[in-house]
């Protein structure tokens, strides 16, 4: 009895929030809602109510656009595993002049606000490459966010 009022209650809730009209009628072994302290609200005033009605009578603009989309958050981003995007972004880097032939790893880390860091193996570029190509990977980074979500 208890579970069936409890689900009546969420089918409620969800149906409010999806702006459905609910099918199910609530049980009717479901108890009544326990009475409060609080004080009743007074009534308005005439000309706060005369008010509040012209306001219900303007027509709400229809919904043309569901809340939540069944496809995900961004539907225009491409899901790639971490690898994949390590690869993306590799290949940007070695876009840049002064890019080592080996020893350049990518590391893809985090979920939403996926992040990327690079390491270099010891004697595998200059230091000044190095910094040139750090300060580049945040740039490249930024771009790819826009058109690539990480797979979990």
């Amino acid at each position: 009895m208890a579970d069936r009022a409890k689900d009546a209650g969420l089918m409620g809730l969800i149906s409010g929030i999806l702006g459905a009209t609910r099918t199910e009628e609530p049980p009717a072994e479901a108890a009544p809602p326990a009475p409060t302290s609080a004080p009743a609200t007074p009534a308005p005033p005439p000309e706060m109510e005369a008010a509040l009605q012209r306001k219900s009578m303007v027509p709400a603009a229809p919904r043309t656009k569901p809340l939540i989309s069944l496809g995900g958050l961004d539907e225009k981003r491409a899901r790639l595993p971490a690898v994949a995007v390590g690869d993306l972004v590799l290949g940007e880097l070695r876009k840049v002049d002064g890019f080592p032939r080996s020893g350049v790893s990518i590391t893809i880390y985090g979920y939403r606000n996926w992040n990327a860091m690079i390491r270099f193996a010891p004697f595998s570029t200059t230091l000044q490459n190095a910094a040139r190509l750090r300060e580049a990977l945040p740039d490249i980074v930024h771009r790819l966010r826009q058109y690539v979500e990480l797979e979990t």
